[in-house]
């Protein structure tokens, strides 16, 4: 037997121990940079939602408060102060 190498159990075949190690660490590695880009995703969708929230809060918000003004300035509501009350 070389030196560094790996015979399995079942003696089907042998590795190099450092190709073993490398090839752990190179996955390792890859599945981090997984993670960070799939963290990076979900931090983006985040604040894109939380964008069409304020922007959907706007638009509710919006028609009511132009509703109010309208139907102030149809009847004249506030136009004057009663003083004589």
């Amino acid at each position: 037997m070389e030196r560094g190498s790996v015979v399995w159990a079942d003696g089907r075949s042998t590795m190099d121990l450092t190709s073993a190690i490398s090839g752990i660490q190179s996955a390792k590695i890859s599945s981090e940079i997984n993670f960070a880009v799939a963290k990076k995703v979900l931090d983006t969708q985040k604040q894109a939602g939380a964008g069409v929230l304020a922007m959907l809060d706007a638009a509710t918000r919006g028609p009511a408060q132009a509703g109010d003004a309208l139907v102030a300035a149809a009847t004249g509501l506030g136009g004057s102060i009663d003083t004589y009350g």
